[in-house]
C-alpha cells in the first residue's frame, strides 16, 4: 500500500473499536504499518474477555497492510513504555502517535464517586499523558543523536472539554486537560522534530450510541453524518509528514465539517492602573461581560426560553471521545 502515510510507524492507542479502529485502518490504507493499542475493557474500564485489538490487526493484514497488537496498559509507566518499544522492535523507528484510548462514567457531580473520578482522569489524561512522555523520550534521543524525525502526535480531546457537557465533570475536566497538555507538549517539542495537535470529533461510538441515532444519513447522498470513518482523515493527514509546520493546533471534526478552534483569547478589558474597590470591580465587570461574546452553551445544559444562541463550532450534538 502507498499512499499519504507510506512507510511511516503510527501507534493508535485505543485501537480496537470506534475511532481508534477507524483511524487504524485509515492510516494502514495510506500506507502505514500501524501498532494497535487495545486494552479490551468494557465501556467503564472494566475487564472485557473480548480483546478487540488482534482483529483489527487481522483487518488490515487481509487488507494487505502491516500491523502490530499490543495490548498493555497505556495508563501506567510500564505499559506506555512497552508500547513504544513494540513499535521499535517491530519496525524500527516510530513517526507518529495516536493518543484516543478512554471510557466513560457518568454521573452528576453530587454523585460522582472519587474512584470514578480518578478511573476516567486516569485513563484520558494519564493516557494521553505517558505514552506521550515516552516516544517524545525516543524522538528527543533521535533528535540529539542528529537524526531530527519527523514525528508527528494527534491527542484526542472532544466537545465535552472545549465547553463542558452536563453529567459529565470527570470527562470533561480530563478533555480539558488533554488540551493545555497539547499546547504545552507542542511548544516543548517543536525543538525535537515533534508536533503536537488535537482532535475533538463527533461520530457514534461506543460510547455515544445511545445519544447518536444508528444512522444520520442524508437521503439524497447515503452520508453517515456521524461515522467515525469521517475523522479520521484529518488525523492521518495530522499523523503524516504533510502536516509540516502544524502544530500546538485543536480542530473540531464532525461529518464533513472540520473547524479550527480559537481557544481562550483576551476579550474586553479595563485598567484603573490601581487597585479597584469590591463594587468598582463588580461594576467594571458587568460593563466587560455586556461587551463579550456570550459562551458556548454546555453539553446538556438547559438554555432559557428564547436563546437561540449555537454553540461556539455550530455542532449541534453531544461530545465524543
Amino acid at each position: 500500500m502507498t499512499g499519504i502515510a507510506d512507510g511511516r510507524v503510527v501507534i493508535v492507542t485505543g485501537a480496537g473499536r470506534g475511532l481508534g479502529r477507524a483511524h487504524a485502518l485509515a492510516f494502514a490504507a495510506e500506507g502505514a504499518n500501524v501498532v494497535v493499542n487495545d486494552l479490551g475493557v468494557g465501556l467503564d474500564g472494566t475487564p472485557d474477555p473480548d480483546s478487540p485489538a488482534a482483529r483489527v490487526v487481522d483487518e488490515i493484514r487481509a487488507a494487505g497492510g502491516e500491523a502490530t497488537a499490543h495490548a498493555g496498559d497505556i495508563a501506567t509507566g510500564e505499559g506506555a513504555a512497552s508500547l513504544v518499544a513494540t513499535a521499535l522492535e517491530a519496525y524500527g523507528h516510530l513517526d507518529a502517535l495516536v493518543n484516543n484510548a478512554g471510557f466513560l462514567r457518568d454521573r452528576m457531580l453530587v454523585n460522582l464517586d472519587e474512584d470514578d473520578w480518578d478511573a476516567v482522569v486516569r485513563v484520558h489524561l494519564k493516557g494521553h499523558f505517558l505514552p506521550l512522555k515516552h516516544a517524545a523520550a525516543h524522538w528527543r534521543a533521535e533528535a540529539k543523536a542528529g537524526r531530527t524525525p519527523s514525528a508527528r502526535v494527534v491527542n484526542t480531546s472532544s466537545g465535552a472539554g472545549l465547553l463542558g457537557s452536563v453529567g459529565q465533570g470527570n470527562y470533561s475536566a480530563a478533555k480539558a486537560g488533554i488540551l493545555a497538555l497539547t499546547m504545552v507538549a507542542a511548544a516543548e517539542l517543536g525543538r525535537y522534530g515533534v508536533q503536537v495537535n488535537a482532535v475533538a470529533p463527533a461520530a457514534r461510538t461506543r460510547m455515544t450510541e445511545r445519544t447518536f441515532a444508528e444512522t444520520m444519513a442524508a437521503p439524497d447522498t447515503g452520508f453517515d453524518a456521524m461515522s467515525p470513518q469521517n475523522v479520521s482523515p484529518l488525523v492521518v493527514w495530522l499523523g503524516s509528514a504533510a502536516s509540516e509546520a502544524v502544530t500546538g493546533r485543536v480542530f473540531e471534526v464532525e461529518g464533513g465539517r472540520i473547524t479550527v478552534m480559537e481557544g481562550w483569547r483576551p476579550g474586553p478589558t479595563a485598567d484603573k492602573s490601581a487597585r479597584w474597590t469590591p463594587a468598582e470591580a463588580g461594576e467594571t465587570a458587568r460593563k466587560l461581560l455586556a461587551a463579550a461574546e456570550p459562551p458556548g452553551a454546555v453539553y446538556g445544559a438547559e438554555q432559557p426560553p428564547g436563546d437561540t444562541r449555537r454553540r461556539r463550532s455550530g455542532t449541534t450534538g453531544p461530545p465524543c471521545p
